[in-house]
């Protein structure tokens, strides 16, 4: 059982889908398969969680990593926060729950720098109770690089291979400017910054895959500028940032437009693409698979995944929420942490997750109500 990487994962904004996302995962017996996985946040919003779902758990409180003992049947919650979280209304914007979120990944982070876990696995927050509690990050991504004292980082989304998406190590998608305004992009984008998220690109896809790994790079204008027509992006950043990397040893192709470049993509051609902005990127890998979409941060010490998805205030705490980005999240967190990632990741399991009525922990039938449950990825109909 101590073989099995620890797993911290955060409460997220208490007012959103990230408690009852955790909870609803933590049924599934194939999580505890893979990792010993633990959370950080007010216990007394997991268990209200737990109620919400109508399950038989236990909600264990522990004051150290070392205490968890997790089961199926046994949550252990590091506490963290003020109690002022339980007077917060799900599916509303609030300051304390903002600071809830923030006090969690802290906790979380810090102990995964002390080694004291594995890796860190995070529920949503929400950006703006956030910055109300008075935290003045974009999101996760960058309040986890100023933690752990980083400059050089990136958001990757990833997907795992499975019969829709050819790559055999998955596909993975880094952008070189994340959460920023879009009129903001053009002064962000810089050759220096398009080469360094492919190195970062590289380093990743390197650790799952027994060759070097091939990544497209988008263009940012329509039909890559169409020879300038559209915009000089390509020929004067993006293309030099190519040729360096091209120098370097990485296996870089473009820039290429980003709609055929990720129908390349999918089909098998790259391993990774980098896309200029968010929605570039975003939209396109979670039209893919949504709610298997994994968000991991690169360039950190530590190993932090999250899921794909925000806090969905418009169903939170209303039993609808779907699971499934979730428990990939734990999946690839326990192969990166248990040092399994260094050649292939394992397909996600698509067979068994046919098999079952539902990817979402809880059976229905305890549950009550509607089940949430995403189509396994190439079963839809």
């Amino acid at each position: 059982m101590k073989t099995k990487p620890l797993i911290a994962i955060t409460l997220g904004d208490p007012a959103g889908i990230g408690p009852e996302i955790i909870v609803g995962a933590w049924t599934e017996t194939v999580v505890h398969e893979w990792c010993r996985p633990l959370v950080v946040g007010h216990p007394g919003i997991v268990r209200r969680a737990v109620e919400l779902w109508q399950m038989d758990l236990h909600v264990q409180e522990i004051s150290s990593p070392d205490e968890a003992e997790p089961t199926a049947g046994v949550i252990p919650c590091l506490g963290c926060g003020s109690d002022e979280v339980l007077d917060i209304t799900p599916g509303r914007l609030d300051a304390r729950a903002g600071q809830a979120a923030y006090d969690a990944v802290v906790t979380a982070a810090r102990l995964a720098l002390d080694g004291k876990v594995d890796a860190i696995t995070t529920a949503p927050l929400q950006k703006e109770a956030l910055h109300k509690a008075g935290h003045a990050f974009p999101g996760h991504t960058e309040l986890l690089a100023s933690i752990c004292g980083v400059d050089n980082f990136a958001m990757m989304l990833y997907l795992g291979p499975d019969e829709v998406l050819q790559s055999p190590a998955g596909l993975a998608v880094v952008h070189v400017t994340l959460h920023t305004a879009l009129r903001n992009v053009f002064h962000e984008l810089t050759e220096d910054a398009v080469l360094a998220k492919a190195r970062l690109a590289d380093e990743f896809m390197t650790r799952l895959t027994d060759r070097r790994p091939r990544i497209g790079i988008c263009a940012l204008n329509p039909h890559a500028g169409e020879g300038g027509l559209f915009g000089d992006e390509e020929r004067t950043i993006i293309a030099p940032a190519v040729r360096r990397g091209k120098d370097e040893g990485l296996d870089l192709t473009g820039p290429l437009p980003t709609d055929t470049l990720m129908v390349a993509a999918r089909d098998g051609q790259f391993d990774a693409v980098v896309a200029m902005y968010h929605d570039q990127g975003h939209i396109a890998l979670k039209l893919l698979g949504m709610h298997q979409a994994v968000n991991v941060t690169l360039g950190l010490p530590i190993i932090r995944t999250s899921v794909a998805h925000g806090t969905a205030f418009d169903i939170a705490w209303k039993r609808r929420a779907e699971t499934g980005s979730m428990i990939e999240a734990l999946r690839v967190a326990s192969h990166l942490a248990g040092g399994k990632a260094r050649t292939h990741l394992a397909p996600r399991d698509a067979g068994h997750l046919a098999e079952r009525d539902e990817y979402n922990g809880p059976a229905g039938k305890a549950r009550g109500g509607k089940p949430a449950r995403p189509l396994p990825r190439g079963k839809r109909k």
